[in-house]
């Protein structure tokens, strides 16, 4: 079995609408093993054994910056590869 990973972005949210698009690409998204967005912590946590990058480019799709983020407590980079 994968190893599973906790993956913490920062991401700008202003509104519920803000969180609720995060909410529901993450849970649209298969492998998630448990996640939590948090408006008022501005934070999408999630827990998968899903590359980093397939969670962070979910994530970019729904618009918002992404600030930074970790993997299992460590600084990763937020750059989305360009689509090819």
């Amino acid at each position: 079995m994968a190893d599973t990973h906790t993956y913490e972005f920062n991401v700008s949210m202003s509104c519920g609408g803000c969180s609720g698009a995060i909410d529901r690409v993450l849970k649209k998204l298969d492998g998630v093993d448990s996640y939590e967005v948090s408006l008022e912590n501005q934070t999408a946590k999630v827990v998968t054994a899903l590359p980093y990058e397939t969670v962070l480019e979910k994530i970019a799709k729904t618009g918002k910056k992404i600030n930074s983020a970790t993997v299992d407590g460590v600084e990763k980079s937020v750059e989305v590869a360009a689509a090819s």
